[in-house]
């Protein structure tokens, strides 16, 4: 197996339990409608574990060396970006965890800031550059100059949206503006449920975003999840496939593209879900090695998805995640150099985060 590096997790969700109902998707019965904060990521993200490789007896590796996070917006309520309280009440606690300050029972401390190296919140990029620029502006009011020095890009989902939202103008000229102050957009897309037009459509948004603009304002796009794609599918030949990896070579052609290895679990079948690491490893591989060839590990990051990761799995899925990326990387015969870049460089250079 390959040598620890230093880990950033690129892509986790936190929300104090006093903020439940403040999230969009949370419902009493919802798996994750519980308190996930520093605490209870530290813990699922730093416990020891075994070698992941088979169940020889090869001696017991060190735990992951976590050194960081980028905190990914929750979903929060928003009445379809008209409403702005949930957003920035979601940026406040994002400031108190930057500034290592906490309200009583949130599950962080102040030791906690050190982990949080980036910050991705919401924002209504679909109502164009003149409404956006006004949010960020109370955003960073809100945030205060060292969160906001932390705030690396934003996240409008995609994936839950009618289609074409994406492609209107004004959400083209919102992409426009935010690479023109620097920071990353985030995509969220889902080709399982919602089809190979999702694909496409963030092929031509991305195709639109960046033409007549110079290269140094083009947005950084950061892609969540492999784009999310049907991993219950048992036939290379399937078409779904076929159209997900044309997508991926075609989105691999910009080079202000990037790729989380994340998010997965959610896309496999049931009775995968509580299989060991090798088991889904194997399973996943056609769709792993396509990342791989056509990103390279470059721009590729890990990011464990965390704690969605956890639904149908368990509380050990980060660490069963780590151990299938640990995997591509053996297989995929990485350099140190290039898995350094997968654990954490390609983190730093996406989100401009200094060493």
């Amino acid at each position: 197996m390959s040598s620890p590096h230093p880990i950033i997790d690129s892509h986790i969700h936190l929300y104090p339990s006093s903020e439940l109902s403040n999230l969009a998707w949370c419902t009493p019965d919802h798996p994750l409608g519980k308190q996930c904060s520093v605490d209870e990521f530290r813990a699922a993200a730093t416990a020891t574990g075994s070698n992941p490789a088979s169940a020889s007896s090869e001696a017991p590796r060190p735990p992951p060396q976590l050194s960081g996070f980028i905190f990914i917006e929750a979903d929060r309520k928003n009445d379809g970006a008209q409403d702005w309280t949930g957003p920035l009440q979601e940026v406040a606690f994002m400031r108190r965890l930057a500034n290592g300050e906490s309200n009583p029972g949130e599950g962080h401390s102040a030791e906690d800031a050190r982990l949080c190296l980036g910050l991705v919140p919401w924002a209504p990029v679909n109502l164009g550059p003149e409404r956006l620029g006004e949010y960020l502006e109370r955003a960073e009011k809100e945030a205060g100059p060292l969160a906001w020095s932390k705030v690396k890009g934003f996240r409008y989902l995609l994936q839950d949206k009618p289609n074409g939202v994406g492609l209107s103008d004004q959400f083209i000229e919102g992409l426009k503006l935010l690479g023109r102050k620097g920071y990353v957009f985030e995509v969220g897309v889902d080709q399982h449920r919602r089809g190979r037009i999702q694909l496409e459509e963030a092929v031509e948004m991305i195709d639109r975003a960046h033409d007549g603009v110079a290269e140094e304002e083009k947005v950084v796009f950061v892609l969540n999840h492999l784009c999310k794609p049907d991993l219950t599918i048992v036939s290379q030949t399937d078409p779904a496939y076929l159209a997900w990896r044309t997508a991926m070579f075609t989105l691999s052609k910009c080079r202000r593209t990037y790729m989380k290895l994340s998010g997965c679990f959610s896309e496999l079948p049931d009775q995968l879900k509580q299989r060991p690491a090798h088991d889904i490893f194997s399973a996943i591989l056609p769709w792993l090695a396509v990342v791989v060839a056509a990103f390279g590990p470059s721009r590729i990051m890990f990011g464990s998805d965390w704690p969605v990761c956890t639904v149908g799995v368990g509380d050990d899925a980060w660490k069963k995640w780590h151990k299938i990326v640990d995997m591509v990387c053996d297989l995929a015969g990485l350099s140190t150099e290039d898995q350094a870049m997968l654990w954490s460089g390609t983190a730093k250079e996406a989100y401009k985060i200094e060493s």
